[in-house]
C-alpha cells in the first residue's frame, strides 16, 4: 500500500468498517421500516388479517430478528453521534478510532442488558 494512502482515515482501517456498518445497519432499519408500514396498512384493508400477520410474528424466529433490529438501532444510534463529532469537534477526526471503541463498548452496554431480557422472553415464555 503506498504511503499515500496508509494515513487516510477510511481505508481499510477501523474508519471504514464503521461506515461500512453504518450504511448497513441505516439499510436493514430502512427496509423495516418499509415492512411495518406495510404490515401495520394491513390493519385498515382487514383486522383479521392484521391479527394473522402479526401473529405470524411471534415466533422465535422472529424474536432473534428483533434482537437484530434492536442490534442494528443502537449501532446505528450511537454510530451516528460519532459521526456527529467527526464531523463538527475540531479534534473529532484525530479522534474517531477511541470513539469507535467508545460507541462498541457502549453498544456491549446496551445490549447484553437487552439480549438476557429479550432472549429470556422468547425462548423461556415469560
Amino acid at each position: 500500500m503506498p504511503n499515500s494512502a496508509k494515513g487516510t482515515l477510511y481505508r481499510g482501517r477501523q474508519g471504514m468498517w464503521s461506515w461500512v456498518a453504518h450504511r448497513i445497519t441505516g439499510i436493514a432499519i430502512f427496509f423495516f421500516l418499509l415492512v411495518h408500514v406495510l404490515d401495520t396498512a394491513v390493519v385498515r384493508v382487514s383486522p383479521e388479517a392484521y391479527n394473522a400477520v402479526i401473529s405470524a410474528y411471534q415466533n422465535p424466529i422472529m424474536g432473534l430478528g428483533e434482537a437484530g433490529l434492536v442490534a442494528a438501532i443502537v449501532y446505528h444510534a450511537f454510530n451516528g453521534l460519532r459521526i456527529i463529532l467527526i464531523d463538527f469537534w475540531k479534534n473529532g477526526a484525530k479522534n474517531q478510532k477511541a470513539m469507535l471503541w467508545g460507541v462498541l463498548v457502549l453498544w456491549v452496554v446496551v445490549m447484553v442488558p437487552f439480549l438476557i431480557r429479550h432472549l429470556s422472553i422468547v425462548f423461556g415464555g415469560h
